[in-house]
């Protein structure tokens, strides 16, 4: 089963979503006054994903935290069920119900919830009993990491918790079938990538090379698209300083492969309803962690870095981070006891016990120095860790969903369908999410 959690566009509104919501333990986010809350300690509420192997986890941290904190409780429950956990978060900012902390927060999500004001600026928070602020163990935990998950007036509204860094899996199995060397498989260039795909199809060892979801949610281009484009750069967000990036020769050369991979039937444009990995419809498939617990039974797997179009060494290849993090929110009544507990939850003990128990990468520096041990007795997840080190992250824009909704747009109609030729769905592309961000701008200016 995959342990990834699946994302879903928001088609309700906040107001009804905010109905069906119970309410929170922190009370109505204009009855908080921030300067008392930043100080104030008691029982607090937080909520987690569902996803099995995290509620696991979460269940044994908010055990040990209350154990040693009977002054102090903390009440956990999962994210309530809704069209997707970002527009169940954004109704329950509006409606004030939203508990302290969140461990599950998107990157994408974040600017959006701070327009809402639904979210805490964890500079405001005093510093702990070491001396560190937020800023300071953020940037000691995640190192050069975290400058990408940095707002743009510089603070933290957000702390780095987990990625699931984008790779290339592949069925040893499948790559046997076709003639191919399943113990180094020609996957380096984007014309290696190419022929292997071709060579697996034509061979009927499978039926696609790569089967990426076509679909057209705002979140899929982060397992087609993104990861291509962060290797093929160097670790280049989709805007930066306000600007798109893409409209370039390496976006170019990104929907030149994929259009050829859709033009020669070595990707589908079919949505499928399964796996398509686990089930042998692909011999590759783009994946993070999560995969090795995933398909170990199923699958003889191998994983290597994401292509670019001259080759890149494995230790120099980016990727996308795939990460979810920890974000304290605004109608919280105890943050000294939120914020407490988020650096509890990311100590060096509870980031071994994430490991451990869901296989996805605390975003903290030299990880496989951390935890060499854990690591040399899994040696699966090495690739992961190594990768965890070199991934970039969505932009922080506050119409982040409308930009990759935007860009999804173009991709399908350059690159899936064909129905318009790359330079123009990537000019359309451009424009649409330069208007986006230029309008954030605006805003900003005159709020």
């Amino acid at each position: 089963m995959r342990t990834r959690a699946p994302h879903r566009a928001a088609v309700a509104t906040a107001a009804a979503l905010a109905l069906a919501l119970p309410l929170g333990a922190c009370g109505a986010p204009q009855a908080v006054d921030a300067e008392t809350a930043a100080t104030a300690r008691g029982p607090i509420t937080i909520w987690y994903s569902n996803n099995p192997q995290e509620v696991a986890w979460g269940e044994q941290m908010v055990a040990a935290w209350n154990a040693a904190h009977p002054d102090e409780p903390v009440r956990a429950q999962e994210i309530p069920a809704g069209t997707s956990s970002e527009a169940v978060l954004s109704a329950s900012i509006t409606a004030g119900n939203a508990p302290c902390l969140v461990f599950n927060t998107s990157p994408a999500a974040v600017p959006e919830f701070e327009r809402q004001g639904g979210l805490v600026d964890l500079d405001t928070l005093p510093p702990g009993e070491d001396g560190q602020t937020a800023t300071d163990y953020v940037t000691a935990r995640s190192g050069d990491l975290a400058e990408q998950y940095a707002s743009e007036d510089g603070h933290f509204r957000q702390l780095p918790w987990k990625s699931n860094p984008v790779m290339v899996l592949y069925d040893k199995e499948a790559f046997a079938a076709a003639g191919l060397d399943p113990e180094d498989p020609p996957l380096g260039t984007y014309d290696e990538l190419l022929e292997t795909a071709r060579t697996i199809v034509g061979s009927g060892a499978a039926p696609n090379g790569l089967y990426p979801s076509p679909s057209s949610q705002f979140f899929q281009p982060w397992f087609d698209f993104y990861p291509f484009y962060a290797a093929q750069t160097g670790g280049t967000q989709l805007v930066e300083d306000g600007r798109p990036t893409f409209d370039d020769a390496d976006g170019e050369a990104v929907f030149d492969l994929w259009r050829t991979m859709y033009a020669e039937g070595l990707s589908s444009p079919e949505i499928y309803n399964g796996d398509a990995f686990a089930d042998g419809a692909a011999a590759m498939s783009m994946a993070g962690p999560w995969a090795v617990a995933a398909y170990t039974d199923t699958v003889d797997w191998g994983v290597v870095p994401v292509p670019t179009a001259e080759g890149t060494p494995a230790d120099e290849t980016w990727s996308f981070s795939d990460a979810k993090n920890i974000a304290l929110y605004s109608a919280c009544e105890n943050r000294a006891t939120a914020w407490d507990l988020a650096r509890f939850a990311t100590s060096e003990e509870q980031d071994r016990l994430l490991l451990e128990m869901t296989g996805q990468m605390p975003l903290r520096s030299d990880l496989l120095g951390t935890y060499p041990d854990w690591f040399a007795e899994n040696p699966a997840y090495v690739p992961f860790a190594e990768q965890a080190a070199r991934t970039v992250e969505v932009p922080n824009v506050t119409s982040s969903t409308k930009v990759w909704q935007a860009f999804r747009n173009a991709w399908s109609a350059g690159v899936i369908f064909r129905s318009e030729p790359v330079g123009q769905a990537l000019d359309e592309a451009s424009s649409d999410v330069a208007d986006l961000v230029s309008a954030d701008a605006a805003r900003g200016e005159r709020s």
